[in-house]
């Protein structure tokens, strides 16, 4: 039996790379095809994963900022297509799917011109810019949730809700789920998203000792940029508090099986992890995310029940208070665990390969 190709579109950040790469290796267990495009950003987060077919193609965003970038961003997004048409003209795939990001563009744009089908997928609740310059030559959109802003009523037949996709061990992992949520000591784990916020190790580390002198027992599992390594470790230690200090992995899941409180950015991704691991977190919204994307995630996740959320803006006068208040109110905690439970995307493969079978059956 000839496999039907599939090719994967991803890049950027570690929000896109990583349910792309998870996504890939589910659909190459269903007898698939499947080939991994990258651009360079994203393919930092792939070098450790063997038995990857992975191409690299350029990306850029579209720079306004200037004649000069826009021109060079033009140049860029040109050669990426003429690439994306050569491979698409040697591989014949049936099938592109786009991962969302400014990296995916051009080979769906290629797609379209040489009528390959594609679909793209969105995990924000606001679409992406690429995403809605592509919808109206996708076959379908897949969200997360019904709910994402952005797509205009005459496209909403395109939509279909599969859920979040997740790394497949975050899925398979066992949570110990008793209905509440029991600690005495409270282990923070601060993810500042694949590039690292810098704000959470130059604000953090006073909040967190104001916990301990407040005698709340906690530990402190940070992630930061390698620059910052020094400054935490020499702070922590001088303030007597239980701490690790670590870089970005990929190898994230025996953190959070650590912790019990995550403060975070708001990457859907993240947010959908933590969602499905029943940890109870805070998300702080990158202020400068394109679209504010980041802002209706949290704002989004946080009317669900499923967490809390800040501006980082108020990091200052606030997080000390909501933490505070969160450890202490148990009733609240349980809440949030008893809405996390009412969610699963346990069956987000087996939807994403139904659907995917379906567009492939469907003549153009």
């Amino acid at each position: 039996m000839i496999k039907k190709k599939i090719i994967i579109a991803t890049g950027g950040t570690g929000g896109h790379v990583f349910p792309a790469y998870s996504l890939t290796n589910y659909l190459k267990n269903k007898n698939f095809s499947v080939k991994l495009t990258s651009d360079k950003r994203g393919s930092i987060y792939l070098k450790d994963y063997n038995n990857l077919n992975l191409i690299k193609i350029p990306s850029s965003p579209l720079i306004k900022k200037n004649i000069f970038k826009l021109l060079y961003s033009f140049f860029i997004i040109s050669f990426s297509i003429i690439k994306s048409l050569l491979i698409l003209i040697f591989d014949r795939p049936s099938l592109i799917l786009g991962m969302g990001g400014y990296s995916s563009f051009p080979i769906c744009f290629a797609a379209f011109i040489l009528r390959i089908k594609f679909i793209i997928y969105e995990n924000n609740l606001i679409i992406g810019k690429a995403n809605k310059y592509l919808l109206p030559f996708a076959k379908k959109i897949f969200v997360s949730y019904k709910e994402l802003e952005g797509i205009p009523k005459k496209y909403k037949d395109k939509v279909i809700e599969v859920g979040n996709i997740i790394r497949e061990e975050i899925i398979n992992s066992n949570t110990s789920d008793d209905g509440t949520i029991k600690f005495d000591t409270l282990n923070i784990l601060v993810l500042g998203g694949s590039q690292a916020a810098r704000i959470f190790a130059d604000e953090f580390p006073q909040i967190f000792k104001r916990l301990k002198d407040s005698n709340i027992k906690i530990k402190i599992y940070q992630q930061c940029h390698n620059s910052q390594n020094d400054q935490l470790f020499q702070f922590y230690k001088k303030a007597q508090i239980d701490f690790e200090v670590f870089n970005f992995t990929s190898n994230i899941i025996n953190y959070y099986s650590k912790s019990n409180l995550v403060i975070t950015r708001s990457g859907a991704s993240v947010l959908g992890e933590l969602i499905n691991l029943k940890i109870p977190f805070i998300s702080i919204p990158l202020p400068t995310s394109a679209d504010n994307h980041q802002y209706k995630n949290a704002e989004f996740y946080q009317k669900k029940g499923y967490g809390k959320f800040l501006e980082e803006k108020d990091i200052k006068n606030k997080l000390y208070d909501l933490i505070v208040s969160t450890f202490k109110d148990k009733s609240m905690l349980n809440s949030i665990l008893l809405n996390q439970k009412q969610h699963s995307d346990k069956n987000i493969f087996e939807n994403l390969n139904s659907q995917i079978k379906k567009i492939l059956n469907e003549k153009n």
